[in-house]
């Protein structure tokens, strides 16, 4: 069929009819994909328009053309405009799914993409490498577009450098809604990065402004400039946990913008390296990140630095920046024996740093005499910085200082010039993005759905699973659930019960956690006494094949016993390339278990993978464990994530690890975690705690731990803070 001319433009119906309309294409037309699904749809142009007659390639209706399967957009050429498109179901079958140029000798100049949608598009395999955007060329814009969801290893957006044609490009992105990116578990999660450290020297000149980044986690830089005068300016990073962080380049400006962490986890702010950056102007709000992910970061550098580490902070600029209710301010973060250069010839001018409840806000890692400290103002609780054991008192005052909240967003009475302008708007879900996309919270929500009573007896467990939905509570009375079959979870279930209900199962694997599903167990007794007899068992394993969503597992009030019919009987075995965002054990007991409770050291490709980002232990027994209770794993030295972090408290460990099949040769081990906190634990006849410290500056505190009749504990590195640790009956390696 051939195109139909409507008034306004070609009005196309399929890819054959979009090659065609394109051969005939000149300055001034219309390309219009018609309403509908556009499956595998490989669409490519390069033309030229002019200035005041500009090609354009747009929905009939926006919303309401839907680019499917494996399908990407590549333009090339000049005045070009995109619009309107909404990508889903699906993932690009190439190496981004919008490209400013079509080859390598055609890029974008003066091209724009606006009000695009892009929503979960991701492959199957969360480690396989795609870009969502990439912009090449000079002069482009990429405005009101709506990017949520990126699961998989790559860019959200990337500004790329390769050739001369790309550099100082003056590109704009703006007004752009990007949304929810959970944690990678690996480098490659940035949601934005301009340049590489190749042509970090480059001026590219990009401006980022008037952006709203949501909940954009998936690694440590959620935007990476790696190029030299790039303004960021008046954007929103809301619940963030990472930050924005000058990786590589000089002559940065980071003004206006607003950090607001709600006092969540490892949220974090602006990160300062190399020389002559400016930060100004600022507003920063209860963010807890620390170390790299902290409030305020001023980094150590590597003397003689190659293109690829850290260059020194010099002539630098931080002035007139409002830091409300954040826990860490780092100076001199990174220092070791390589990072040894501290910053120099720079200055900290006129910022507040307030906060009532935290006293230790800044940590000082070297020398920081070449940062100048100038009529700077901290609540009167607070620590000053010190200086090789010196407090540092000049430039800091402490001050009362009263503030003013308008929509959320606090201002200082007394000293109204500090923080952002108030004149320009402020960022958010709704003056970003598009107006005709629904926003999408693809976060995990327990127990929202409806609630569910299921009855004792053969099956009936997984027959009522097939009928729940998302967020649904399956309340269990009291009896025997005996399950033949396997039980998959492909979305967010709850399974709970006050009447202490007893779980058996035949198969290898109780509860399959798939691609797509979370689960909460509580008040449940679980037996493995009625499973096959094969090694390996579990009760609850994860897909074994790759997950492109994390899930999540809570375990609370519940009892797992005799899981011993064969050996290598686990409580949860998980497969490469899956990650949990969060495991919680809350008041449980674990008993005559043959295999590991939590085994958790499935990525050994040592690249800085890891298998889960947060571990919850506390109040639970452990006894007569034939692995570990606990093997936590992250190998490799690459510092662009900050997992595993664990918190254990409140828990007993009675002959656990004594199983000669038990190759991780330890009670409990944690290799590569980068934070853990260890309180009030008892270990009993049981092998050694093992740690094995590596990547950055790990943090492990142990506190009031007692080891009777146990191996001595070992660690590679002393560096951990330890406190009240006791051992009695010491028994040999």
């Amino acid at each position: 069929m051939s195109c139909v001319k409507v008034t306004d433009g070609k009005l196309v119906k399929n890819v054959d009819e979009f090659k065609n309309a394109v051969k005939e294409i000149s300055p001034g037309d219309k390309i219009i994909l018609a309403n509908g699904i556009w499956k595998d749809a490989e669409l490519e142009l390069v033309a030229n328009g002019k200035e005041d007659s500009l090609i354009m390639i747009e929905a009939e209706e926006n919303g309401k053309v839907f680019l499917e399967g494996q399908s990407h957009v590549k333009i090339g050429g000049s005045y070009i405009v995109l619009k309107g498109l909404v990508f889903r179901n699906g993932h690009t079958s190439s190496s981004c799914v919008i490209s400013f140029r079509k080859n390598k000798t055609t890029p974008c100049n003066s091209c724009r993409v606006t009000e695009c949608v892009i929503d979960n598009y991701n492959p199957p395999e969360r480690f396989d490498s795609d870009y969502w955007v990439d912009i090449y060329g000079q002069n482009n814009r990429f405005d009101h577009n709506y990017l949520v969801g990126k699961r998989n290893r790559g860019v959200t957006l990337a500004v790329r450098l390769k050739n001369d044609g790309d550099r100082e490009n003056n590109h704009r992105i703006d007004h752009n809604y990007f949304g929810y990116r959970p944690t990678l578990g690996s480098n490659g999660g940035e949601t934005l990065r301009i340049g590489t450290s190749h042509y970090s020297l480059s001026n590219s000149n990009t401006i980022v402004e008037d952006n709203y980044f949501e909940r954009c986690s998936g690694e440590l830089e959620i935007i990476s400039s790696k190029s030299c005068q790039n303004i960021f300016r008046n954007n929103t990073f809301y619940e963030c946990q990472g930050t924005l962080t000058m990786r590589h380049g000089n002559e940065t400006l980071v003004e206006n913008n607003y950090f607001i962490g709600n006092r969540l986890p490892n949220t974090g702010g602006i990160r300062v390296i190399n020389k002559t950056q400016t930060v100004k102007n600022n507003y920063l709000q209860g963010l807890t990140g620390t170390r790299f992910r902290g409030s305020l970061v001023v980094m150590n550098g590597v003397p003689d630095s190659p293109l690829n580490r850290y260059f020194q902070v010099t002539d630098s600029d931080i002035s007139h920046n409002l830091l409300v209710d954040c826990d860490h301010v780092q100076l001199c973060a990174g220092s070791d024996a390589e990072r040894s250069a501290p910053p120099v010839n720079s200055t900290m001018t006129s910022n507040i740093f307030y906060n009532e409840e935290k006293d230790d806000v800044f940590t000082v890692y070297d020398d920081i005499e070449g940062i100048d400290f100038r009529n700077n103002y901290i609540s009167n609780n607070m620590l000053l910085p010190t200086n090789k054991g010196r407090v540092v008192t000049e430039g800091f005052e402490k001050k009362n200082l009263t503030f003013t909240s308008v929509n959320g967003i606090k201002k200082c009475n007394e000293y109204a010039s500090v923080g952002p302008e108030s004149r320009k708007e402020i960022p958010n879900e709704t003056n970003t993005g598009v107006a005709w996309y629904p926003n999408k919270d693809y976060h995990i929500h327990f127990n929202t759905g409806k609630i569910i009573t299921v009855r004792p007896g053969d099956n009936t467990l997984l027959e009522a699973i097939r009928e729940t939905k998302d967020g649904d509570i399956l309340e269990l009375s009291s009896g025997i659930y005996h399950q033949s079959k396997a039980i998959n979870i492909n979305h967010t279930i709850t399974i709970k019960s006050t009447d202490n209900p007893t779980l058996t199962f035949e198969r290898p694997s109780l509860f399959n956690i798939e691609n797509g599903g979370s689960l909460t167990l509580e008040g449940l007794t679980i037996h493995g006494t009625e499973c096959d007899d094969y090694s390996g068992n579990a009760v609850i394993r994860t897909s074994q094949y790759s997950m492109i969503n994390n899930y999540k597992l809570m375990i609370r009030d519940c009892t797992f016993k005799d899981l011993d019919v064969n050996h290598s009987f686990n409580v949860l075995k998980v497969y490469k390339n899956t990650f949990a965002d969060s495991i919680l054990l809350a008041n449980c007991i674990f008993e005559n278990i043959s295999g590991h409770v939590l085994n958790m050291d499935k990525e050994i490709d040592d690249t800085g993978i890891y298998n889960v980002e947060n571990v919850i232990i506390s109040d639970s027994k452990f006894k007569d464990i034939g692995g570990s209770a606990l093997n936590l794993y992250r190998g490799g030295r690459d510092e662009s994530t900050f997992g595993p972090i664990l918190k254990m408290s409140d828990s007993q460990f009675e002959n656990v690890g004594h199983d000669k099949r038990n190759k991780n040769d330890a009670a409990v081990v944690l290799s590569g975690v980068q934070l853990a906190e260890m309180e009030n634990l008892k270990f009993k006849d049981s092998r050694k705690l093992k740690l094995h410290l590596i990547v950055g500056d790990p943090v492990i505190k142990l506190k009031d731990i007692d080891f009777d009749d146990c191996e001595m504990m070992t660690s590679n590195d002393n560096d951990y803070q330890k406190s009240n640790v006791n051992f009695k009956n010491t028994k040999k390696l």
